[in-house]
């Protein structure tokens, strides 16, 4: 009984604040809310300005090889098992995989910002 109270209590009001969030925005049509904010200045350009599409994948490249590193951080701890050659070809197996990804992006020149 308790777990079916929570439940339909919990649809309720998260059906409550999806209502809410559709109905709020159409009571203040105001277009000055969508323009960029300027500190009180009229905007001289335009605020969209283009997207390199060159910074783009050089950050999805950078979060790539972060979360790769970041297998590498619980290392230190994974070394004090009874299988250490087994951590140890883990570790170069990771390695290797890290310096060929990084070569493979560094010969497709995908590192190269001047291009």
């Amino acid at each position: 009984m308790n777990l079916a109270l929570a439940l339909t209590t919990s649809i309720l009001l998260a059906l409550l604040l999806i209502t809410i969030t559709f109905w709020l925005p159409q009571l203040n049509t105001y277009t000055e809310k969508h323009n960029p904010y300027e500190c009180g200045f009229d905007p001289t350009t335009s605020a969209h300005l283009p997207f390199s599409m060159k910074f783009f994948l050089i950050a999805i490249t950078f979060l790539l090889f972060d979360l790769e590193i970041a297998l590498l951080l619980p290392l230190p701890w994974a070394t004090q098992t009874n299988n250490l050659m087994l951590t140890i070809n883990m570790i170069f197996t990771l390695l290797i995989i890290l310096a060929l990804g990084l070569a493979y992006e560094w010969s497709q020149k995908g590192l190269d910002w001047t291009e």
